[in-house]
């Protein structure tokens, strides 16, 4: 996989020079109160560069594909610019004390309160331009800056985290933007047939938000041609495949181009198996990608549809189902999509499915999966589920066990070389979070462009 992080070719180059002179400029603007108490005149040179410290990180380093980004860094100089100023100005009053502190009150205050009143405006600067633009921060940790704002030492904690997260939002995306456009004319995603996604249970295709989170524009932007599924939610297998095989047909009239390939996640990967093997689609689908899919099923789901009493299982369906209809399913039925996700529901849909040979029918097939490494990688409620599904199926996402995921001709398992993981949200970008590690739009893009190669 290229690792545009890595290669030097896409690595942020900033205008060092300016750099410095940013963080200089803004701490001499902040302390310039005893060159002015000596020298009225002063007062001009320390305006100039309280607004060049303004200014300046605009310059710092160009190339920044958007709006946000750029403010995102501009956020980020000045709470670097705050930190280096901040301590030049506690070495600086320290100094000043010693001449003029003995002049009483009247004579050193304003050597307090100038800088002070300076630091606090780069602070809120930074930290709202920040606020505003990043996308990494997410709640919580925009929650963590301002509870740990007001609390000593454990505000500079949390300003050094909000810092960290912003410089690799940064640095990933220009990373990205700048490979994209190195690989612009060479089109690498762009397939022989179209791409089919096909969502998992529980989720539908929205024009607003994209299951597949970023990877999609990605994706398209290196050439691909992608549709989606639009099946219902909450179905059991035969009827999401009904669905899955129709839209195959849709797309194949539509485009007229005579096949598609498919990548499926979660459920949506024995859906998509029943509809290839069971409903007469197998000659317009060229490839089969599934993505963190129970091929076969999951123990804890046979645990908790056992022991769960008959009318807690009726009020829980009754909810979902009465939720689902909300979002666009018209006959949810959450108990029989469950119920095809346990391990003794899979054995009986594969003893069905496998009879079909996919390879004998010109079907490349190949499956995808991670797992967390520790339970707090995932966001809730795979963070919560992951230890339960640990104790019937071992290592797993957060939903799937590491075991269930090998299917057809390749297999290709993702782990990160830190303790984080890759959850099962983490592999479809639900959360549009940058993981160190692991580039899940890259790692899609470098997997359709497989299938280009392989002349699909």
């Amino acid at each position: 996989m290229q690792n545009a992080e890595k290669d030097p070719r896409f690595k942020l180059k900033e205008r060092i020079p300016l750099v410095v002179l940013h963080y200089l400029t803004g701490a001499f603007a902040a302390n310039s109160y005893m060159l002015i108490r000596f020298d009225k005149r002063f007062w001009i040179p320390a305006l100039i560069c309280f607004a060049l410290a303004f200014i300046l990180p605009s310059f710092c380093a160009g190339g920044f594909p958007g709006k946000l980004l750029k403010g995102s860094y501009y956020g980020m100089k000045m709470l670097l610019m705050f930190l280096v100023s901040t301590t030049i100005s506690i070495i600086v009053f320290v100094v000043t004390m010693v001449f003029i502190g003995k002049e009483g009150f009247f004579s050193w205050w304003p050597a307090l309160v100038i800088p002070y009143t300076a630091e606090l405006i780069y602070f809120w600067v930074g930290i709202i331009v920040v606020y505003i633009n990043s996308k990494q921060l997410g709640l919580k940790y925009r929650l963590i800056g301002i509870f740990c704002g007001m609390i000593p030492i454990a505000h500079l904690f949390a300003l050094g985290l909000i810092i960290k997260i912003v410089d690799f939002e940064i640095k990933t995306e220009y990373a990205k933007n700048k490979l994209d456009l190195s690989r612009e004319k060479d089109r690498i995603c762009a397939t022989k047939y179209p791409i089919l996604l096909v969502h998992g249970v529980f989720f539908r295709d929205f024009d607003h938000f994209n299951y597949w989170g970023r990877t999609p524009k990605e994706l398209e932007r290196n050439g691909a041609r992608l549709f989606y599924g639009e099946h219902e939610s909450a179905s059991p297998v035969p009827e999401s495949a009904r669905q899955i095989a129709d839209k195959v047909m849709q797309i194949i009239r539509e485009e007229n181009c005579g096949k598609v390939n498919i990548i499926a996640h979660s459920k949506g990967g024995l859906d998509t198996r029943y509809a290839v093997s069971k409903l007469g689609i197998a000659p317009y689908v060229a490839s089969i990608t599934t993505v963190n899919t129970p091929h076969r099923g999951c123990e804890f789901a046979d645990y908790l549809l056992g022991k769960a009493p008959q009318k807690l299982r009726d009020s829980v369906a009754a909810g979902y189902n009465a939720a689902l209809r909300k979002i666009g399913d018209f006959h949810p039925d959450f108990i029989s999509a469950v119920t095809d996700l346990t391990a003794s529901k899979c054995r009986e849909l594969n003893q069905e499915m496998d009879s079909f040979d996919m390879k004998a029918n010109g079907i490349y097939t190949q499956s995808v999966g991670s797992v967390l490494s520790r339970p707090e990688g995932g966001r809730f409620p795979l963070n919560m589920s992951y230890m339960l599904v640990k104790a019937f199926d071992g290592k797993n996402d957060g939903l799937v066990g590491e075991k269930s995921f090998p299917w057809g001709e390749r297999f290709t398992f993702i782990d990160t070389p830190n303790k984080r993981g890759v959850s099962h949200g983490d592999i479809i970008d639900l959360n549009r979070e940058n993981i160190p590690g692991f580039d899940v739009r890259e790692f899609f893009v470098e997997l359709v462009a497989d299938l280009k190669n392989r002349g699909l």
